[in-house]
């Protein structure tokens, strides 16, 4: 998995390429969000155009990374899903807990 991290006014919009699995992607979104939170910035949008896959520890590293920001008094939204993603957040119930956007615009604009 690629990580590419962005500012745009002060959230920091981490765009994900690639799948989020085990020993995969999850290090490497656990890393990104933990330099971004350990640097003090706490607007956090992760952009899941590119994600064509997440399995069950990739989407558990999704809850972990939103409790860690919580934690600090952050939010972390989520940008751009794709339907296999938005059916998975649906089936887990977890749609419920994250705010999800169809645009970049409008997901800087919801801080």
């Amino acid at each position: 998995m690629k990580i590419v991290e962005r500012t745009v006014e002060d959230v920091v919009i981490l765009d994900l390429h690639g799948k989020i699995l085990i020993g995969e992607g999850d290090d490497a979104l656990r890393d990104a969000v933990t330099r971004v939170v350990d640097s003090g910035k706490t607007k956090i949008l992760l952009n899941l155009e590119d994600v064509p896959y997440v399995d069950s520890a990739g989407l558990g590293e999704i809850v972990r990374c939103y409790t860690t920001v919580s934690r600090k008094n952050g939010k972390l939204k989520l940008i751009n899903l794709t339907k296999k993603i938005k059916d998975l957040l649906a089936i887990t119930k977890l749609l419920t807990v994250f705010e999800t956007y169809e645009s970049e615009p409008e997901a800087i604009k919801s801080f």
